[in-house]
This record gives structure tokens, C-alpha cells and sequence, in this order.
């Protein structure tokens, strides 16, 4: 379905993965802002990307010998990672007083145009030039800082560029503050009442929430909240109270914090979460902004996340694919994908024995590279990891709630699993702790430490400075993807998605995506003991659970080969996973229902479907 010719979309992101060489994201949130893009444009949807601009990026991560986590600045050059300066494009926005300078970047994803906004400007002062430079750095007052350049000044970036969205999507409520500007000109410029301003904005605003939990989310002071919109208030003759009460939190003070996805909520016309499980999760965490409805009747929705194909899907795979579904299979329909069915057991063990020993191979590189820079060459690399032995992959932020550390609970468990030389196992860790996060660097050299006390630093190593080009390599390489979070508490997790695109199987809690697409034929759900309250006792028991689960089915099955050394079940088990999910995962998939179910209704002013679930 598309939308009436020339309405168009404007999608506000804080951070987007569009590319390694672009590193303008931390995580899931930005790496599905780029294939939201990279989906909008084979779908020919017609959406303009706006996000910031980081000179410094996030952040290069080293890990030494200790497994201790170095951060490390990124020097981002625009040249370089394809970026152009979009001329004679340059508004101001209000910063606590002050009148700071914006302008623009502009990347093509496809036929999609990427704004990025920096303030890194000779026209600002140093305090301002700073605002935009490195995702997630800073204190409160910073991150309000870069909310007002993305929110307020992507809205008079728009205007200054000639887009006229019709639709207003904001992935997470860090560009919240882009509803406060269009309330401000509907009152400024049409000369609108307050109410009459809340109330004409909203119908165009499409609130995306990712957090399942409500300290992941962004909140401001009243102190600081005043300092940076009294004039804003003035300027309108709105009492600062009136701004406040759009994000203020049911049942706290109402001199308290204000809420950037209560704003979000208050301020759209459609809000969803992104997996059907996180839609119930949020409709129970928001009920209150609806008092008196009861938890079933909130109005959020849900669309489950999905990836791009093309990104994801290593050559090697995506050549199979198109010889037995036809060249433009990222774009077939879901009856197509039947197909898989049809690969022959040896073909398709090859091009994954390929993708294996791909990983291992850029694993050991890189790990040589690790060890040469901290000094430490006792590790022999080359015989790090088995391009043959069972490959399980946990790769994702290291948060605590996603218990990378979990089987490292048992170690004896753990020696004996990846010590079977009958039935090899190895393990793969990757991924990044907020330097502010010294819980979830913990895990990263809990990680570490273990693998070396227990002996097993060659069977179970984690890979630092985890980005998309190795995470790449990893969904490609892995024959399965682990995923232990603490459900309901994993919002969607796409990394499995992508794993599944290159017949990777997927062990994992039910949560998030994977809780409504589990099957016992698509991979393997580990029971979760959401019954206990005590997190130690539930951390043993789904520990445990996992350990089953790899002990009696997972390595059972990868092991058992025919006379040709081809484990045929497994293959089944791959080729049943493909043509079942990748339609479904496929980010194409998430788009067509945006457009159907939010973008459409907001352009012709019809009911939206946001509270389906």
C-alpha cells in the first residue's frame, strides 16, 4: 500500500546504523533506524531520515588482558564515512538563552535522504560546538541539549530544507521536543489556542517506545526543564505548568521529572512498541497516562522489528538464495521463501561450514591484533576456536538484564560442555558497555576472567570493539544464537533475526521477537522462571535451563551426522527456520505495516489501528 502523491514521512532518530564507516550508533535502537531506512527505500516509501551528527561518534572499544573496557574517542570524518555538507541550510535553536548555530550533513540510504544536525560550528561557543559531539556522552543537561537540536532544530531543518512532513515518527522520545515546535507554530504562525495546538499536532505524531523497563527512559528536572522553556512559555503565553503536565508521569509528583515518552504518548496519534510481547509490556507500563481504560484497552500497538536482508545476509548465502528463489529474493513474496525447502543438504552445509570458518578465521585476526596491542602473546591464536565444532554466538550491549555472564555460573558445567572433543563446542562474546555502565563492564571482564581461570580462553573468547562489520561476520558465522535476557525485559532483539537469514538457529528466552515466533522446528525456547523473586534463585534456574537445553537437543542434534559428515536434521531444522521467519523478519515486512497501519491513517486523517494487538 503507498501513501497519497506527496505526502511524505520524517523519521527522528537519536542515533542511526547505516554503516560501519558511519558510526552514529550504539546499539539496536540505531542499527534498526538504518534498516527502517534501508526498508523505506526498496519499499519506495517516501521518508526523510533526521538525526545528529557526532564528531566523536560513540565510542572504540579496547579490552585488555583483564578484560577491563577502554573507551576510546572516535574522530569521525564526514568526507569518509560519505557524508555532504548541505549548503546554505542553517537554522538557530534556542539553548537556555543562548542562539545556537545549526547545520547539515546529508548521507543517501538508497533513495532515502539521511539529515544529520551538528553544532560543531566557528559561529558557536565551545560549550555549544560540544552539544553534538559523541552519542550518549554527558550529563542530563547535555543529553537536554542534543534533544533540543534533534527535536526542535530537526523540525526548522525540515522547513528550511522545503519537506513538509505529513507524518512525524520518532523513534524513542529523544526527539520529543520536534511535537513542542510544531505546537509552537501552529500557535505562532495559525494563531492556534493551547489546546487547540496540542490537539491539531498530534494526528501526525507516530511515537515508537523501545524500553520495556521505565528507567530506560529519559527524564528531565523541573529546574532544568524551566531554564531552557521559560522563554519558550513566554514567547506563547503558556504557564510552564501546561508544558509540564505533557510529561508529567501518572502517580509521581507533579513538581517531579518530566518524562520524554509520556510527552511522546500525550503528543501522538499512534504509539506502538516493537514486538508484540513489548506492546502488552508497554501498554501495562503507561496505563496510567490513560486513567480509568483498563490495561487491555491502552492505546499502543505493535509492530515487530525486522531487518534488511541485503545488510545481513552474507554473499556466500544470499548467492544460494538467489539460485533457488531467484535474484530479487529480498523482495519475494512470503510463498516464495518455499523454496529453501528445495537446497540440498550439501550445498547448503557447505555455504554454512563456509560462513564458520569465515568467523573463525577473522576472530583469531583479530584477537592477534588485541594481544599484540596489550602486549600479551602468550595466547596462540591460530589455534583459537574449531571452524568445525558447534559455534554458539551472544553478541549484543552488554546490559545487565541480558546475562551474558549467565552459564558463567557453572563453570564445571561449561568446561564439560565445550570440552567434549566427540562433540565440540565454542562460544563467541562481542559487545560494548556504556562507559558510565560499570555494572555491564563488569560482565565484560567477568566474561574474560572466567574463560582464562577455567582454561577454556580458546573454546570461549569474546571479540572487542563489537560493530556492524562484525556483527556481520557473527550472524553469519554462528550456528546458533543465544539470547538469556530477563523476560519480559528484551523489547525486540534483532541480532537472532539476522542470524536467521544466514541459517543460523536461535536458542533463546521467550522474549521479544522470539516469543512469538518460537517453534520447535525454528530453534529452541529456554524456560523462564519469571515465577521466582529472587533474581539468584531465577539466574540458577534459567541457567540450568540453558544448559539443558544445549545438553540434550542443540549439540545432540549438531552432532549427529549421516555418512557424508552432514548433519541432515539440523538442515532441516535451518531450511524449516528460513522459510518460516525471513519473511516475517524481513524489515520490508515492518514497513508495509507502518505505512498501512500508522503512516496512512495519520496522512488521511483516518482512524488509526494503533490499539491492535
Amino acid at each position: 500500500m503507498h501513501l497519497p502523491p506527496g505526502s511524505t514521512v520524517a523519521y527522528l532518530s537519536p542515533e542511526f546504523g547505516v554503516s560501519a564507516r558511519l558510526p552514529q550508533y550504539a546499539g539496536g535502537l540505531g542499527v534498526l533506524a538504518g534498516d527502517h531506512l534501508k526498508a523505506a527505500s526498496r519499499r519506495g516509501l517516501p521518508l526523510t531520515g533526521v538525526g545528529l551528527f557526532y564528531a566523536h561518534g560513540y565510542f572504540t572499544q579496547h579490552v585488555d588482558a583483564s578484560g577491563v573496557q577502554h573507551a576510546l574517542d572516535d574522530d569521525v570524518d564526514p568526507d569518509a564515512a560519505g557524508l555532504a555538507r548541505v549548503p546554505d541550510v542553517a537554522v538557530h535553536v534556542d539553548v537556555a538563552g543562548e542562539p545556537v548555530a545549526v547545520e547539515v550533513l546529508r548521507a543517501e540510504v538508497g533513495s532515502v535522504p539521511l539529515y544529520l544536525l551538528t553544532t560543531d560550528l566557528a559561529a558557536n561557543a565551545p560549550a555549544h560546538r560540544a552539544i553534538t559531539d559523541r552519542l550518549y556522552g554527558g550529563d542530563q543537561r547535555h543529553r537536554l541539549h542534543q534533544e533540543l537540536v534533534l527535536g526542535i532544530g530537526g523540525v526548522r531543518v525540515l522547513d528550511a530544507l522545503g519537506v513538509r512532513p505529513d507524518v512525524f515518527h520518532l523513534n524513542e522520545g529523544h526527539a520529543g521536543f520536534s511535537a513542542l515546535e510544531r505546537i509552537r507554530r501552529s500557535m505562532v504562525d495559525d494563531g492556534l489556542g493551547w489546546d487547540e495546538a496540542v490537539a491539531a499536532v498530534r494526528p501526525a505524531g507516530v511515537f515508537t517506545t523501545h524500553t520495556p523497563v521505565p528507567a530506560g527512559i529519559d527524564r528531565f528536572g523541573k529546574a532544568l526543564m524551566e531554564e531552557h522553556f521559560s522563554a519558550w512559555c513566554d514567547e506563547l503565553e503558556v504557564p510552564l505548568s501546561a508544558l509540564f503536565e505533557l510529561g508529567h508521569e501518572p502517580g509521581s509528583p507533579r513538581d517531579g521529572t518530566f518524562n520524554m515518552a509520556v510527552m511522546g504518548l500525550r503528543l501522538s496519534g499512534a504509539t506502538n512498541g516493537v514486538a508484540a510481547l513489548h506492546g502488552h509490556t508497554s501498554r501495562t507500563m503507561f496505563a496510567g497516562v490513560w486513567p480509568g481504560r483498563d490495561v487491555g484497552d491502552v492505546p499502543i500497538g505493535s509492530v515487530t522489528n525486522g531487518v534488511d536482508p541485503a545488510t545481513w545476509t552474507a554473499p556466500e548465502m544470499s548467492a544460494l538464495l538467489a539460485r533457488h528463489i531467484g535474484a530479487s529474493w529480498p523482495d519475494v513474496d512470503a510463498s516464495a521463501w518455499a523454496a529453501v525447502h528445495d537446497i540440498g543438504d550439501d550445498e547448503l552445509w557447505e555455504v554454512r561450514s563456509t560462513l564458520r570458518g569465515a568467523l573463525v578465521n577473522e576472530v583469531r585476526r583479530r584477537l592477534a591484533v588485541t594481544d599484540e596491542r596489550n602486549g600479551d602473546l602468550s595466547r596462540a591464536t591460530e589455534i583459537v576456536l574449531n571452524p568445525s565444532a558447534l559455534t554458539i554466538g551472544f553478541a549484543r550491549r552488554f546490559a545487565t538484564y541480558k546475562r551474558a555472564a549467565l552459564l558463567l555460573g557453572d563453570g564445571e558445567r561449561l568446561v564439560r560442555l565445550v570440552g567434549d572433543a566427540d562433540r565440540p563446542v565454542q562460544f563467541v562474546f562481542a559487545g560494548k558497555a556504556h562507559p558510565a555502565d560499570t555494572a555491564g563492564q563488569a560482565l565484560i571482564a567477568e566474561v574474560v576472567g572466567a574463560a582464562q581461570a577455567l582454561g577454556i580462553a580458546d573454546r570461549v573468547v569474546f571479540v572487542e570493539d563489537y560493530d556492524m562489520d562484525l556483527a556481520r561476520t557473527l550472524v553469519a558465522g554462528c550456528d546458533v544464537w543465544l539470547n538469556t535476557p530477563v523476560r519480559p525485559l528484551e523489547a525486540c532483539g534483532t541480532s537472532g533475526m539476522k542470524a536467521v537469514f544466514n541459517g543460523g538457529l536461535n536458542c533463546s528466552v521467550s522474549d521479544g521477537w522470539w516469543d512469538e515466533c518460537r517453534d520447535p522446528d525454528n530453534g529452541w525456547v529456554i524456560a523462564s522462571a519469571e515465577h521466582e523473586s529472587d533474581p539468584e534463585v531465577r539466574d540458577a534456574l534459567e541457567r540450568d535451563a540453558v544448559f539443558t537445553v544445549l545438553e540434550r537437543a542443540v549439540v545432540p542434534l549438531f552432532a549427529e551426522r549421516n555418512t557424508a559428515g552432514i548433519p541432515q536434521r539440523w538442515l532441516t531444522m535451518v531450511r524449516h527456520a528460513m522459510a518460516e521467519l525471513c519473511p516475517f523478519l524481513d524489515a520490508g515486512r515492518m514497513i508495509d505495516e507502518y505505512t498501512t497501519r500508522y503512516y496512512l491513517p495519520a496522512v488521511t486523517g483516518s482512524p488509526t489501528n494503533s490499539s491492535e494487538h
